[in-house]
C-alpha cells in the first residue's frame, strides 16, 4: 500500500495525536481530519496494537480510539460534570437513546418521564427542583458537544426557569457507538479493577509495554511506587529504546529521572492540556516550587522522591509565596485570604499529580514531578504593569 511505503511519517504523528487528543473524530464535521487518518490506518493500527493494545475503530460515519487507562484518575471523567446524579443522568440517557431507532425524534417530557422512571436511586426525580433541572441540562449539552443527540427544535436553556419548557431531538446514528463494549456484561463484574485487568493478558509477552506505554501518554507523569515497582524497572532496562521510539513516532520527550518518568513537549499545541497553562494560579505553583527548592535542605525526602507536609505547615510555604511573589499576580489571587489560596493551590497540585493526600493520616505528600518545573520573576521585575515581562 501507498501508506506502507511512506512509513511514519510527519501526517502519521498528527493523526496519532488526534486520535489521542480527541473522543472521536466524526467525518461529517471533519472530513479532512477523518481522511488523513483513513490514508495512515494501517501504519497507526500498527503501532498502537503493538505499543498500547487499544482498538482503534474506523467506521464510515466516525473514528475512535478506546483509550483505557492503566489506573483512572480524576480528570479522565467528563469535566461538566458537577454531581454523581449528571453521572447518572447521563447513563439513563444512553440508555433511553439505545432504546430508539436511528432518526427517531422525541421530546424532552418524553426524556424526563422516561428518567424519573429509570433514575437508579431511592431519592425520585423532581423537575421542579431547580438543581435537577440544571443537572439534566448539563447531561443535555454534554450529549450534544458529543453529537450523541441532535437538536431539532427548541432550546433546552428555557428549561432551566420552566419545568414545562419543551424541545425536540433526534437520534444521529452514533448515539449507537459512544459506548464500548466489553467481553460480558457489565453486571458480571464485580469492580472498577475487574473491569480494568481484563484489558490485559498477564501472560503476554507484551504485558508490560502495554501497560507502561498507557501511563505515559495517559497520565502527566509515572511515578515509582517501590524500590521493584516492575513498570518503573522497565523503564530504566528499556529507556533508550522508549526514547527512541516515542520521539520516532510523536513530537513528545521522553524524561527519566530516579522516580518519575513522563512525556514533555518544546512547544504548546492546541490540542493537547499542558502545564504551565494560562490560568494565574500556574505561575502560584512554579514559584512554590521554586521556594521549595530553596529550602529543600531543611525537609526530609523520602526513598521516592516524597517530601510530607502537615496543612499547617504547607499552608505556611503558601503564605510566603504569596509575601514574595503576590505583586505581580492577579486581582483575584492577591485578594484571596491564605486559606483560599492553599486550598486552590493544592488542587491543582493534586490535579497534576505534583501532590497527593495520604489517606491515613491526611498529610500533604509533594511528589517528584513539582521539582521538574520552576519559576521566579526576573531580578529587574517590579510588579504591578510590568507582570508581563
Amino acid at each position: 500500500m501507498e501508506q506502507d511505503k511512506k512509513g511514519f511519517d510527519d501526517k502519521a504523528k498528527d493523526a496519532l495525536e488526534l486520535l489521542f487528543e480527541r473522543f472521536w473524530i466524526l467525518r461529517e464535521d471533519e472530513p479532512l481530519v477523518y481522511q488523513l487518518i483513513r490514508e495512515r490506518e494501517h501504519v497507526l493500527r500498527r503501532y498502537i496494537t503493538e505499543k498500547f493494545n487499544y482498538r482503534l475503530i474506523v467506521h464510515r460515519h466516525f473514528i475512535k480510539l478506546e483509550k483505557i487507562p492503566v489506573e483512572p484518575e480524576s480528570w479522565m471523567g467528563i469535566q461538566a460534570f458537577h454531581s454523581q446524579r449528571d453521572y447518572a443522568l447521563f447513563c439513563c440517557l444512553l440508555a433511553f437513546l439505545e432504546r430508539k431507532s436511528v432518526d427517531e425524534q422525541f421530546l424532552l417530557s418524553e426524556l424526563c418521564e422516561d428518567l424519573r422512571a429509570e433514575y437508579p436511586s431511592h431519592i425520585t426525580l423532581d423537575w421542579t427542583n431547580y438543581e435537577h433541572r440544571k443537572s439534566l441540562i448539563r447531561v443535555l449539552h454534554v450529549a450534544s458537544e458529543f453529537k450523541i443527540i441532535r437538536t431539532v427544535d427548541g432550546e433546552i436553556a428555557g428549561f432551566v426557569q420552566n419545568e414545562a419548557q419543551e424541545v425536540l431531538y433526534e437520534v444521529p446514528v452514533i448515539s449507537r457507538y459512544f459506548m464500548r463494549s466489553y467481553p460480558k456484561d457489565l453486571f458480571k463484574y464485580n469492580s472498577i479493577e475487574e473491569i480494568l485487568n481484563q484489558e490485559y493478558s498477564r501472560e503476554s509477552a507484551e504485558y508490560r509495554r502495554h501497560r507502561v506505554y498507557r501511563k505515559l501518554f495517559l497520565s502527566p507523569v509515572t511515578y515509582r511506587s517501590s524500590p521493584d515497582d516492575s513498570d518503573f524497572l522497565y523503564l530504566r532496562n528499556y529507556r533508550n529504546r522508549i526514547r527512541e521510539d516515542i520521539e520516532e513516532h510523536t513530537d513528545y520527550q521522553f524524561e527519566l529521572y530516579k522516580n518519575a518518568a513522563m512525556l514533555s513537549v518544546k512547544e504548546n499545541s492546541a490540542l493537547q492540556t499542558i502545564f504551565p497553562d494560562a490560568k494565574a494560579i500556574s505561575d502560584v505553583v512554579l514559584q512554590f516550587a521554586y521556594l521549595l527548592k530553596e529550602k529543600l535542605e531543611s525537609f526530609s525526602i523520602n526513598e521516592m522522591g516524597m517530601i510530607r507536609f502537615s496543612y499547617s505547615d504547607f499552608e505556611y510555604l503558601t503564605m510566603e509565596v504569596s509575601d514574595h511573589y503576590q505583586a505581580g499576580w492577579s486581582k483575584a489571587l492577591r485578594d484571596a485570604s491564605i486559606k483560599q489560596l492553599t486550598n486552590g493551590l493544592l488542587d491543582v497540585l493534586i490535579e497534576w499529580k505534583m501532590a497527593s493526600l495520604e489517606e491515613e493520616t491526611g498529610m500533604i505528600l509533594l511528589m517528584p514531578l513539582l521539582g521538574r518545573t520552576v519559576g521566579k520573576y526576573p531580578k529587574d521585575f517590579k510588579g504591578g504593569e510590568n507582570r508581563d515581562a
